[in-house]
């Protein structure tokens, strides 16, 4: 990793390690993995599980020792996540909402397969040295793009719930939800077609800092005991650190 990318590996770091704890402290799923449908056998566990692995997955990011081990656990953990989601598209194509949730989690596996292809410390035998070479992170960069499209639109779709998250004190919350919605989209399609792109996630990577800032960061202020607000403030959070 350059210098310039250490803040953001930490970044993604701290994220993981705190969706982690929340999953032990409540003995459930991050709400981004979710529904997790109630019947599944063994839920409790695997929500402990999964706990763990994102707890020492990103406790490992932390230390060149471990860093290469982590991610390798890491990816498998985020691209298993992403697949569990594609039943719910095949069902619901019609349903924005699955989308969105579609986008966040590739948001997010991109964010984790980029550390993969630094950090991995692949020999060129291994058959998963193919996910490390440039080829596939000029996939994953596109990949990036496309995620942003559905989150986006969800934006414009869910404009009044959106428009619930913009801070009080900006006026105009239906035309931030708009606006924030087309910058969403505008920046994906920068990076899919490469039109300006490191200026497009860098603005992508502005917008969800100032989101997880002035929406989140009340949110946890004004109810510091409530599960929600900092799994929100957490998910923002590390997704920002992958768009970084």
């Amino acid at each position: 990793m350059t210098r310039t990318q250490q803040p953001a590996l930490t970044a993604f770091a701290v994220g993981m390690i705190a969706l982690g704890i929340l999953a032990l402290i409540h003995g459930d799923f991050a709400l981004v993995w979710q529904p997790v449908p109630a019947g599944v056998p063994g839920r409790t566990a695997f929500a402990y599980a999964a706990g763990v692995i994102m707890l020492l997955g990103g406790a490992g990011l932390l230390f060149k020792d471990t860093a290469s081990w982590s991610v390798r656990a890491l990816l498998p953990y985020l691209l298993l996540w992403f697949f569990l989601k594609m039943p719910a598209v095949v069902a619901a194509p019609q349903v924005e909402g699955v989308w969105l949730g579609i986008g966040e989690l590739a948001l997010l596996l991109t964010g984790g397969w980029i550390l993969f292809a630094k950090l991995a410390d692949l020999g060129g035998s291994s058959p998963l040295a193919l996910l490390a070479s440039d080829r596939s992170i000029y996939l994953a960069q596109k990949i990036f793009g496309l995620s942003l499209i559905p989150i986006g639109l969800s934006h414009v779709v869910y404009v009044k719930e959106t428009a619930d998250f913009v801070p009080a004190w900006l006026p105009h919350h239906v035309g931030w939800a708009y606006f924030t919605g087309g910058a969403h989209i505008a920046a994906g399609l920068g990076i899919l077609f490469g039109v300006l792109p490191r200026m497009a996630a860098m603005a992508e990577g502005a917008m969800i800092g100032l989101f997880t800032a002035l929406a989140w960061g009340p949110a946890v202020l004004a109810a510091p005991k409530t599960r929600m607000p900092w799994t929100g403030f957490f998910i923002s959070w590390v997704f920002g650190a992958a768009v970084w």
